[in-house]
């Protein structure tokens, strides 16, 4: 109930920023599932990448025909416009979105501002008016809204004992700041097909199962990371995957079988685990205003 309220306050407040009635945005809230596979391009960081070949599992395990991973733009603790600037286009980002050849945009920025967000939503637009973008939100460094400073030695966050209500508020400006964004992009081109992929909002909601106990196989918030800064481990890829799949299809991922991600790991992954990942990815990707999925 809690994260609901929540949840309605936040999009109030992005209304309240970008002075457009909640009935216009409504709207966006409301698509039916994409059966046809779609071309995905990614941009990010290591929050980021992991994801692409996770998705394509997915979507083949789905059955999804056609589903293809165009391409990655992969950069270490980057932002957005590392990408952009990138000499010789390295990684053929701008050729791909300039061909026409991508339908599904993914970025992962760390903090903004991030013009690289913006130059690659005109670029894509331009040349194909169909492509849809996702900006993923993502979960806090350090457990902190530090922009300036997020790479540099941070003391072992106790992720254990740490407030989930203080986790949720050093997570609230970030979120607040995305959604702004989305909506000034979507206002400045002038379409809705800029979205949010809300997988910050799945990390927290697994975060706080945990801390309740009500995960199996996973004791502390701890297992959940590799490292100080918040690396994934196979079990939040996985949910962040699904995330993704959510967003890009508008299908919910429950019941679909274990991906190799998790299927590969030294610890066998326990079904109820896997459906919790699921349900928390589509709860995330059906509450959040911004992300054009709702519930069947």
């Amino acid at each position: 109930m809690w994260n609901k309220l929540w949840m309605t306050a936040r999009l109030l407040a992005v209304l309240f920023f970008v002075g457009m009635p909640a009935q216009a945005q409504e709207g966006d809230k409301g698509t039916t599932a994409i059966t046809q596979g779609q071309r995905v391009y990614s941009i990010g960081h290591s929050f980021h990448v992991f994801m692409p070949d996770i998705l394509t599992d997915i979507a083949q395990a789905a059955d999804i025909k056609d589903h293809k991973k165009i391409g990655v733009s992969s950069i270490g603790g980057s932002r957005v416009i590392q990408h952009w600037d990138i000499v010789d286009d390295k990684f053929k980002s701008k050729a791909l979105l300039t061909e026409g050849k991508v339908d599904v945009l993914t970025m992962a920025p760390i903090f903004l501002p991030d013009d690289g967000i913006e130059n690659f939503c005109k670029l894509a637009l331009e040349h194909n008016p169909s492509i849809r973008i996702t900006i993923q939100e993502f979960w806090l460094p350090n457990d902190r809204f530090n922009v300036e400073n997020f790479r540099a030695a941070h003391p072992e966050p106790d992720r254990n004992a740490r407030s989930l209500k203080d986790l949720r508020e050093q997570h609230e400006a970030y979120f607040k700041s995305i959604d702004e964004h989305v909506m000034t992009l979507r206002g400045k081109f002038d379409t809705k097909a800029i979205y949010v992929a809300p997988v910050g909002q799945a990390v927290l909601a697994l975060r706080e199962k945990v801390a309740a106990g009500e995960v199996p196989g996973i004791k502390q918030q701890t297992e959940l990371f590799t490292d100080t800064l918040g690396h994934a481990t196979p079990t939040i890829q996985v949910l962040v995957a699904y995330c993704h799949f959510a967003v890009t299809y508008r299908r919910s991922p429950v019941g679909l079988p274990i991906p190799a991600a998790l299927a590969r790991a030294k610890t066998p992954t326990d079904p109820a685990l896997l459906k919790l990942l699921q349900e928390l990815a589509w709860q995330a990707a059906t509450q959040h205003p911004l992300s054009g999925v709702k519930a069947d």
